[in-house]
């Protein structure tokens, strides 16, 4: 035994997965899936039985819950699909910079700097004509394979 210390350079994070497997065959519309390395939102599944030999197979018509492109998948019902870790959270508008990015209070009272406003532009426009008004602001997060991007707004009040 030496009495050097060993320092090991990790490449790798916490351990904590951005997905996790489902079997296809158990994934269901309104929930999520990964397609082409996207995290998605089901609005479709048809499943098909094939041949003597083969696998049933469902066929996945799926939403990017980021971008809101359509994609498609078809996979073996009995085989692995990943799903993505899916998180919401609400946060309270503090401001809104000139650069699009958006200033949030956390639940412990620390600022969140690094979002930007949403590329929807129905929400969009919500979001800064409340904000003109001095209406107090939450919007909700929807975060997933590390990505995060604002999905919803609620009014609670004015200041």
């Amino acid at each position: 035994m030496s009495d050097e210390e060993q320092h090991f350079e990790s490449k790798a994070d916490a351990g904590a997965s951005k997905t996790y497997p489902q079997q296809a065959g158990t994934i269901r519309k309104n929930g999520y899936i990964v397609i082409k390395a996207r995290p998605c939102k089901v609005v479709e599944v048809s499943t098909s039985k094939t041949g003597k030999h083969g696998h049933a197979k469902c066929h996945f018509v799926a939403i990017d819950i980021f971008n809101n492109k359509k994609l498609e998948d078809i996979v073996p019902s009995s085989h692995n699909c990943d799903v993505p870790h899916v998180n919401r959270t609400d946060y309270q508008l503090i401001d809104i910079s000139n650069d699009g990015f958006v200033s949030l209070l956390t639940e412990s009272g620390e600022t969140k700097d690094d979002l930007r406003l949403p590329t929807d532009e129905n929400l969009l426009k919500q979001i800064t004509s409340s904000f003109a008004e001095g209406k107090d602001l939450v919007v909700s997060v929807m975060s997933a394979m590390g990505e995060e991007q604002i999905c919803a707004l609620k009014d609670i009040g004015p200041k």
